[in-house]
């Protein structure tokens, strides 16, 4: 359940994904009040259950909270196994905490650029904390918390209003700060409480490492681009050396980490960085270290090939100078 499934046909949706129940919003972005994706008064409702639009009052935060306690509840009565798939839009733009009505209807874009504080962004995310609470609860309440996996997890990295030090960047931008995200698992019964692993992941992990945890596998037809992390999540393995590729249309970005080391490129201007000795990529060692920067560029342009091209018509999201300040000389269409 929950949101952002940026489906822009709108007659598929989870439930032709292979999930048995869906609620929440399959556009990129909705109103936390309204439950639209366009202005107050546009006809763009977008809640839907299952595959049939619903209407409902509230903010939308709670709102799928609320859902995800009573399916947690369910099943957990039921002595069932279950996945639920619980994906809070906040704290994404608009930017409306909870008693924010009146900015809902205000708005003229969702995607806006004349509200929001780091006190809205600050209230939208405990309140999002809130319902995360409540799941955990549930789980504690119906004895069923020692071996449930719960994941927390983001699709990117913060925007605007979020602090990403030690990084730079955000999201739209192959930065590390737009790259990072949080990654926390809480499985009592093998992972220790409080422990940390410098192993390098990537959110295709999660596929075959859940997979591994139920005592299965990926099909070997359709295998995985990521690999199973139980060895670091529960025996403390040592961290083995990655090589991850990322691409993104918005200024022509590209990017490879292999170990410590990595490949960007923004437009025009290449970079290579060593991540861990300077994760705010500062120092731009391509020159003093050519074969390096040599090889991953050659590593990237070989995976490149092996995916599917890139479409000229397209969706793309980037920044301007014309929308933030700190971004200034770059312009639209980038």
């Amino acid at each position: 359940m929950g949101d952002r499934l940026h489906i822009s046909v709108y007659d598929f949706g989870p439930l032709q994904s292979g999930y048995d129940h869906f609620y929440g919003f399959r556009a990129g972005v909705l109103d936390y009040f309204t439950h639209k994706y366009g202005p107050p008064s546009s006809d763009t409702e977008d809640l839907w259950e299952d595959d049939v639009k619903i209407r409902q009052s509230g903010y939308l935060t709670d709102l799928l909270g609320n859902r995800a306690v009573d399916v947690v509840d369910a099943y957990a009565k039921s002595g069932q196994p279950f996945l639920v798939s619980l994906h809070f839009n906040a704290p994404h733009w608009p930017w409306e905490a909870p008693g924010d009505e009146a900015e809902s209807r205000r708005l003229t874009s969702l995607l806006h650029f004349d509200g929001g504080t780091q006190r809205t962004y600050r209230r939208m995310i405990q309140q999002m904390d809130l319902q995360i609470g409540r799941v955990l609860q549930t789980l504690d309440a119906n004895g069923v918390a020692e071996n449930t996996i719960v994941v927390l997890t983001s699709d990117n990295g913060g925007e605007r209003y979020s602090d990403t030090w030690p990084f730079t960047g955000r999201k739209t931008e192959l930065l590390e700060g737009g790259l990072r995200i949080p990654a926390v698992v809480r499985w009592p019964a093998r992972i220790a409480p409080g422990s940390v692993s410098d192993q390098v992941m990537i959110s295709m992990d999660w596929l075959p490492t859940l997979l591994a945890a139920a005592g299965t596998a990926p099909d070997p037809a359709y295998p995985s681009d990521g690999i199973d992390l139980l060895p670091w999540l529960t025996q403390s393995a040592p961290p083995v050396r990655r090589q991850l590729y990322w691409r993104y249309k918005y200024a022509d970005q590209q990017a490879a980490r292999d170990g410590d080391w990595k490949y960007l490129k923004i437009l025009d201007n290449t970079f290579l960085f060593d991540v861990v000795e300077d994760p705010m990529e500062r120092a731009n060692l391509k020159d003093r270290h050519r074969e390096i920067y040599d090889r991953l560029v050659a590593q990237w342009n070989e995976w490149n090939t092996t995916t599917l091209p890139l479409d000229p018509q397209s969706f793309t999201l980037g920044f301007t100078g014309a929308e933030l300040a700190d971004h200034f000389g770059v312009k639209a269409g980038a």
